[in-house]
C-alpha cells in the first residue's frame, strides 16, 4: 500500500447465502488517481462499490482509508469519510429543481437537518445549501440547468445534476457508477474531460463498462471476473492480460 493510498481493500468476501459474490478482492486508489473497475456482467463490480458504501455487508476483509484501518462503513457516515457516489440510475427527485437535487447532497453543510434547511425553514442554512448548490453546478457546466425541474432535462443534462450532486459535499473520493452509460459519442467525451479535471481536486473510483471511457481516462484498471480480480495495473498492460481477453471474449487462456 503506497503512503499516498487514500482507500485501500484487502481480502474482501462478500457471501449472499451460498452464493459468494465477491471472493479475496483487492484494490488500493491513491490521491488524484483515477481508477476504474471493469468486468463482464454480474462479475461483481457493483457489489464491491455497495460493499464499500455500505449497502452490502462483508463477509470478511480489510479496508483502510488514509493510510489508518477502518470499519467497513455505514452508509450514513460516507459524507462525513469524504465519500460520495452516483448511481447507475441516476436517482433524481422529478417534481423538484435542479438545485433542489443538488441540494440534497450538501446536507452536512446544515445546521438544522435536511429537510429544514433545504426547504425553507431555517433561511440561512438554505442560502448556504443553495450557494453549494450551484458551487457543485458550475463545476460541471449546469448552472444554467438550476432552476429547471428535473423531470424537464435531457438525459445527458441528468447526469451532469447527478455528478454535481455528489460533487456538492466536497469528496475526497469520488465513485461514479456507470457514468457514460446511455450517453452517445459526443457526451461522452464531455465526460471524460470532466473526470480529468475533477481528478486534480479528488480520487476517482468508476464502474464503467464503455471500454474507450476507462481506456482514456484511468491511471489504474481492475479487472473483476466471477467475483475475483483477475487482473490489475495500467490500462495497456490489463488490455493485453490473457485472462482479460479471455473473460471479454471467451477465448482460452494460453
Amino acid at each position: 500500500m503506497s503512503s499516498n493510498s487514500l482507500l485501500s481493500i484487502s481480502n474482501l468476501t462478500v457471501e449472499f447465502g451460498g452464493l459468494r459474490a465477491l471472493d479475496d478482492v483487492f484494490l488500493n486508489l491513491e490521491s488524484n488517481q483515477v481508477v476504474g473497475l471493469i468486468g463482464p456482467n454480474g462479475a461483481g463490480k457493483t457489489t464491491l462499490f455497495n460493499a464499500i458504501c455500505g449497502i452490502v455487508k462483508p463477509t470478511s476483509g480489510a479496508l483502510t482509508l488514509n493510510g489508518e484501518a477502518h470499519d467497513w462503513p455505514a452508509t450514513h457516515d460516507l459524507t462525513s469519510l469524504g465519500i460520495s457516489r452516483t448511481l447507475q440510475g441516476v436517482g433524481l427527485f422529478p417534481d423538484l429543481t435542479v438545485a433542489e437535487n443538488v441540494m440534497i447532497g450538501a446536507q452536512k453543510f446544515a445546521r438544522t437537518g435536511l429537510i429544514s434547511a433545504g426547504f425553507g425553514r431555517n433561511k440561512k442554512d438554505e442560502r448556504l445549501l443553495r450557494e453549494r448548490a450551484h458551487w457543485a453546478l458550475e463545476r460541471v457546466y449546469a448552472g444554467s440547468l438550476s432552476d429547471k425541474r428535473a423531470d424537464s432535462l435531457a438525459y445527458p443534462d441528468t447526469k451532469r445534476v447527478a455528478i454535481a450532486r455528489a460533487l456538492v459535499s466536497d469528496p475526497k473520493i469520488l465513485m461514479l457508477d456507470e457514468p457514460a452509460g446511455g450517453l452517445g459519442a459526443q457526451d461522452i467525451e464531455w465526460m471524460n474531460d470532466l473526470i480529468r479535471n475533477l481528478r486534480s481536486a479528488m480520487s476517482i473510483l468508476i464502474v464503467e463498462h464503455h471500454m474507450d471511457v476507462v481506456m482514456s481516462v484511468c491511471d489504474q484498471l481492475y479487472v473483476l471476473n466471477f467475483g475475483e480480480v483477475i487482473a490489475s495495473g495500467s490500462s495497456e498492460t490489463v488490455r493485453r492480460d490473457p485472462a482479460v481477453i479471455a473473460a471479454y471474449l471467451g477465448t482460452g487462456v494460453a
